[in-house]
Order: structure tokens, then sequence, then C-alpha cells
């Protein structure tokens, strides 16, 4: 289905944004979101258990499109995640890693994970915050993006504290985006944290916008 689509012209820009990491097939949002739709109802793939051999059989495909359409449906299939899956997260999160696989597979199945299976963090979660690859450290600090109240702040400070010093921009971004995004719930704490820690002056700004 996606084959037939390929669209040379929009895959050049595509391709292009995203640093020329990966190859497009040039399927813009809006018609890939139609072949999805039609896909998952033609197959009736969400009614049945969450099929890792399926994600991975797309995230494997050369053009980056394949993993999109993986994305859409981890999310569609969310309540489906059992602990057992976070191990194929983290191997997802580590292979054809680049920022939008990666944000949208560290707040929502890690973060819901962890929720449902809290003990997670201290197993797997902790671990990560502090791992060479800095793909799941920045996974590990915007994990809880969309907790809102139920942040462990405690628990976002301290990745935040021992990723403080990283020069990688991915990282600074990320501190920056899980503060800006916590201070919409706790703006005094993160507010304090901020004035408290040395940042990386990205890290600062991104943190501060709903501050000032």
């Amino acid at each position: 289905m996606f084959e037939k689509n390929r669209n040379v012209e929009n895959a050049g820009p595509m391709e292009k944004y995203m640093k020329g990491h990966f190859p497009f097939l040039g399927i813009k949002k809006p018609l890939r979101a139609e072949m999805e739709k039609q896909f998952f109802k033609e197959t009736g793939i969400l009614k049945n258990p969450f099929n890792q051999d399926f994600v991975w059989g797309l995230w494997v495909k050369e053009e980056r499109e394949y993993q999109y359409t993986a994305l859409v449906y981890i999310e569609k299939s969310i309540n489906k995640l059992d602990k057992s899956d976070l191990p194929f997260m983290e191997r997802l999160i580590t292979t054809k890693s680049w920022w939008d696989t990666v944000d949208a597979i560290a707040p929502k199945p890690v973060g819901t994970i962890a929720q449902v299976f809290p003990e997670v963090i201290e197993e797997t979660i902790n671990g990560w915050a502090v791992h060479e690859y800095l793909w799941l450290r920045r996974a590990a600090i915007l994990f809880q993006l969309k907790y809102k109240e139920k942040t462990d702040d405690e628990l976002l400070y301290q990745y935040i504290r021992e990723n403080a010093l990283s020069k990688e921009f991915f990282i600074q971004k990320a501190i920056g985006w899980a503060l800006r995004e916590y201070s919409k719930t706790k703006p005094g704490s993160v507010g304090r944290f901020i004035e408290g820690h040395q940042l990386a002056p990205l890290s600062i700004r991104e943190g501060s916008k709903y501050l000032n």
C-alpha cells in the first residue's frame, strides 16, 4: 500500500528535515493516516493482543514512514501493554534512534507501562538515566512528560542532576522540555530547581519559558 504511493518529490524535503538520517517514501501524514485507518479496519489487528512481531517488522523496514505507522499502532494498543513489553520498547529506542521516534516512545508507551508497573522504574528506567546511550537517557528524562500532578519530581530532578553537565544537545533539550512541561503543574518547584542547580543555558531557557 505504501509503496504504491511513493512520492519522490515529497521524499526529498522530508529527508532533509530529518538531516538525511533516514530515507522516506514521501507519504505525508494525512495520506498515511488514511492508509493506516484502512489497514487497521481491514485486518482487525487492533482487536488482537499487542503484537511485537508486527511492530518489529515495520521497524526494520528502510523508509521512515514504516516506523511512524508502528508508533501509531503502539499508541492505539497502549492499554494492552504489559511490563514484559518494556524491554521491547528499549529495543525500539535503541534501533534507528532519533528524536522523532524516541519522543513518541518515552512519554506514551514507556510512561504508561511505568504508571501501571512502577517497579520498572527501579528495575530499568533508573539505569537508562545514566546509560552511555544518549537516547535512553533522553527517554528516562521524558517518560514522565505527561504525568502532570502525578509526576515524581524527586525522580525527575534526580535524572536531570545526573545529566545536567551533558554537552549533548538532545539531553540539554530534553531537560528543558521536561522542566517546561512540569512547570505548567508546579511552577514554584521548577523555578526553585532551576535557580538552585547548574544547568546548560539551553535547558534553562527551555525550562523557564512559562516562568517568565
